[in-house]
Order: C-alpha cells, then structure tokens, then sequence
C-alpha cells in the first residue's frame, strides 16, 4: 500500500490578517479621501469661476493708455452690476475686446477740451490728479462735444496714447457695453491696492 501524501495548508497568522486588513482599509480610505477632495476642489473651481464670470470678473491691462494709473500687465479684479460715476475707472466691450478708461462725463453733460488738453464739463475744468501728462489727443468730434443720452465720455489717464470717447472710432459708451467698475489691483503684489 502506497503511502498517502498530506499536503499541510498553511493558513496566514492572526497578526499577518490583521496587516493586511489594516492595508487594504487605508487603500479604502485613502480613495475615499481622495475622491473627495477631488470633487470638493471641482465645487471650489466651479464657484470661482461663476463668481469670476458673473459678479467680478478679473482682468488683465494690455497696453498703456491708463498709465499711471494702471500698466501693462495688471490683474485687476471689477466689480458687475455696480453704480459707477465721473472718475470711476470701468472695464467695456469693444470690437470683442475689453477695454479700460475712466468716466469723464454722463449723459446730457458738455465736454470740452482745449489745445494743451485741459478738459472742463459743464464749463467747470475737472481735477485731473490721475493724469500726469495732459495731452489733445486724437480726437476727432466737435467741441464742445454733448454726451448723448443713454451714453458716457470716456477717456484714458495717458492722454497723448489713449484711443476713447474723443475718437468717433469708439465714441461713447452705453450702459449694456460695461463689465463693471474695476475694484482693487491683485498683481503685481507690491501695487495691490483698490483702483482710485
């Protein structure tokens, strides 16, 4: 008779089970932890972006026709839906673009400009301390020039380059063209600082 083999199973120990059970609960929750926080930081990004989009959005300046008030490069943050009014800086539509100059006059005022780039509204000279060199401009329209209903007279702080309200090409700007008032300077961090 033909001696049988007996194959011995080892079974893992109490101690190796427990490992592997406490291995296998870390890959759970490690998963769990980050599948959370992957859908957390998508909710964060989501708000962001509504927020950025539909009550302040962030812009950057390109160009310098707002020197030295604000300069190439800039992240500027504007607020929607805001009042806004003579001296406020604004963000509007443009050909598709943004474009940012300040508020020199509403609508039914009289502009007037004269030859060294002094600028007066309703035949009172305005207190420029924004603009640091006073310039004519290219501008194109009749002096003195009446701001049409439903419209404001814009211009930008660097006179002499600035494209605005004085050029036909952009002429005034209503209501519905504006993205909102700019609020505060976010980068370069050494200017960070609300938009005056």
């Amino acid at each position: 008779m033909a001696e049988k083999e007996v194959m011995e199973v080892m079974y893992p120990s109490i101690d190796a089970l427990e490992k592997e059970l406490a291995r296998e609960k870390y890959r759970s929750n490690y998963s769990r932890v980050l599948r959370s926080t992957v859908f957390s930081l998508l909710v964060v990004a989501a708000v962001a972006v509504l927020i950025a989009v539909l009550l302040m959005p962030v812009i950057q300046v390109s160009g310098m026709s707002m020197a030295d008030t604000l300069n190439d490069g800039d992240i500027i943050v504007a607020l929607r839906g805001v009042k806004y009014g003579t001296g406020d800086v604004i963000a509007f539509y443009y050909n598709n673009n943004i474009l940012i100059k300040r508020v020199i006059a509403r609508p039914g005022d009289w502009v007037n400009i004269d030859s060294d780039g002094n600028v007066t509204v309703n035949d009172v000279p305005l207190d420029e301390p924004y603009v640091t060199d006073k310039a004519f401009g290219d501008c194109n329209i009749p002096l003195p020039y009446q701001v049409p209903e439903g419209r404001f007279f814009l211009m930008g702080d660097h006179r002499a380059t600035s494209i605005d309200s004085r050029n036909s090409a952009v002429g005034c700007i209503s209501d519905d063209m504006v993205v909102g008032r700019l609020f505060v300077r976010v980068w370069p961090l050494k200017q960070m600082g609300v938009i005056e």
